[in-house]
């Protein structure tokens, strides 16, 4: 899901971030160790690889009795398949201009479906 998820952020932040878009990721660890480097290593590989520019922050848990106070917010009240953990890496969530959080997709959901839902909010702003 790498490849296809960061290909398609960055594709919508450069069509969108003028209109006042961002897209913020969060590395985790959590699920499969597939974010094992440090902040530094991970922030290396995604603005080379992939050039991205949205923010990349430090690496978090998302789950569990030490999840980000961040992550404790985005999942109230907005459901996964298994309540409120996150499954895998790349769970997306979409949050308006006043910090609430309007929906919550799947890791598998691709970017671009999502552009949609977007673009409402944004025409909203």
């Amino acid at each position: 899901m790498t490849n296809s998820n960061y290909t398609e952020l960055n594709q919508l932040y450069e069509k969108y971030k003028d209109q006042d878009l961002e897209i913020l990721a969060f590395p985790c660890n959590q699920f499969g160790e597939e974010e094992p480097g440090t902040n530094d290593q991970i922030l290396d590989f995604v603005c080379t690889r992939f050039k991205s520019d949205f923010p990349i922050f430090d690496k978090i848990e998302v789950n569990g009795e030490n999840a980000s106070p961040l992550y404790k917010f985005l999942k109230s009240g907005k459901w996964g398949i298994f309540g409120d953990d996150i499954q895998w890496n790349f769970a997306k969530f979409l949050v308006d201009k006043n910090g609430q959080v309007v929906d919550r997709y799947y890791p598998t959901t691709s970017p671009l479906t999502i552009e949609r839902d977007m673009k409402k909010l944004l025409e909203i702003i």
